[in-house]
């Protein structure tokens, strides 16, 4: 089955086509139409050995979703390209009703539209895309994949906030984030015959967006995101967790549609944009240190002591750690960050080897240092191959 995966965020779409079958899901091509809204946008689209299949086209024009993802549909039926069989989404929330993988029916987008005010910034745009592509392939199943499937078994003191009553019935609690690259995480670690699949593991997903992750025997029992991925570790646009009373203050600071304002600075105006005073870019805020810049360092600071105080406390939680797993675009490529967050965890049974952690690979290696108790280990997040498994499996039985 040829499963085509549209990975929408706020401002860019990225797209995959996957051959799928039995057990496994292989990439034919993939690309990205980045930087929606702008002039001018990005687009890139390549087959599975890196040939380029944009004709030339770097630039593109994509005012909204919409025209983004026509630009899409064009790419993926251009001449020679196999056909689409199904399409799988990746969407950020399901909102209170729904809580698996599942086609998508009218009901199921009446949900989703109902989902909304749990992810003003990601729902409208993911919605948009997919009744677009409804219309444009209008003979194939179109499937979600939804981020927090993935957390529902964490158990209820994970998951339910010391709010009142009415506002849990209304689907307030935390819901966790991140749940498709943990699940490919742990396929992956699985499926590798020289690992010992690891029974206590921390997930930390280090990139533009961040989390860690407790799992045990393969399982989520706790993560550090909640209701929306705003909280938790400190991110690259967004602050994590904060004083409920500082959220406050800045509410009443502010003027004009001040939920607005509010929700607008702290998904993208705080976190490492804030503190460094320049893009989120973990490379470019690392030269930056290292030309003495003070912001710039005091970020990566808070960044790494945020992700270093989850560790400890999920190691705690579960009475130690048999791995820690690194994952993301930081998680996965930068080296500094890996040393830095486990620096001074050697009491804790947590150190790495400074050859393998410089050490580049796009597979899953192992980075501990010979007598650490805890395997550490860097792989990389497969969300985009975990969402055409879902959709093969989901759409075989009706075959």
């Amino acid at each position: 089955m040829r499963v085509l995966v549209i990975n929408s965020g706020s401002s860019s779409i990225k797209f995959s086509l996957f051959e799928a079958e039995h057990d496994e899901a292989r990439s034919l091509f993939e690309g990205e139409v980045a930087g929606i809204g702008a002039a001018k946008s990005g687009f890139k689209f390549c087959d599975a050995g890196g040939r380029d299949l944009s004709g030339g086209r770097n630039e593109v024009k994509a005012q909204t979703p919409v025209e983004a993802i026509g630009l899409v549909v064009e790419a993926v039926s251009g001449q020679g390209l196999p056909a689409v069989e199904a399409v799988g989404y990746r969407v950020v929330h399901p909102g209170a009703k729904l809580d698996r993988h599942q086609k998508i029916t009218e009901e199921v987008l009446r949900d989703l539209e109902e989902a909304v005010p749990f992810a003003p910034l990601h729902d409208p745009a993911a919605i948009e895309v997919i009744k677009e592509m409804m219309a444009k392939f209008p003979k194939v199943a179109h499937y979600a994949c939804f981020d927090t499937v993935f957390h529902q078994t964490m158990p209820e003191e994970a998951t339910t906030y010391p709010i009142p009553l009415e506002y849990r019935e209304r689907g307030v609690r935390r819901y966790g984030f991140h749940g498709l690259s943990c699940e490919s995480i742990v396929q992956q670690l699985r499926a590798d015959k020289e690992i010992s699949f690891p029974k206590r593991m921390a997930i930390a997903h280090l990139g533009s967006g961040c989390s860690v992750t407790a799992v045990v025997d393969g399982c989520s029992i706790d993560t550090t995101m909640g209701l929306t991925p705003t909280g938790g570790v400190v991110m690259g646009t967004r602050p994590g967790d904060l004083d409920p009373g500082l959220v406050l203050y800045l509410l009443r600071q502010m003027k004009g549609d001040q939920a607005a304002a509010l929700e607008k600075m702290l998904n993208h105006d705080a976190g490492m944009v804030a503190l460094s005073g320049m893009s989120n870019d973990m490379k470019e805020v690392r030269e930056a240190v290292v030309k003495g810049d003070a912001r710039a360092r005091l970020a990566v600071e808070i960044f790494t002591r945020s992700v270093k105080k989850a560790l400890g406390g999920f190691i705690a939680l579960m009475g130690g750690l048999d791995a820690v797993v690194f994952a993301g675009g930081i998680g996965e490529h930068d080296t500094r960050s890996r040393a830095e967050i486990v620096a001074g965890m050697e009491g804790m049974g947590v150190s790495i080897n400074s050859v393998l952690n410089e050490a580049q690979g796009d597979a899953v290696r192992k980075i501990s240092a010979s007598d650490s108790m805890t395997a550490v280990f860097v792989v990389p997040a497969k969300e985009d191959w975990m969402i055409a498994m879902h959709v093969h499996r989901m759409a075989e039985p009706s075959k």
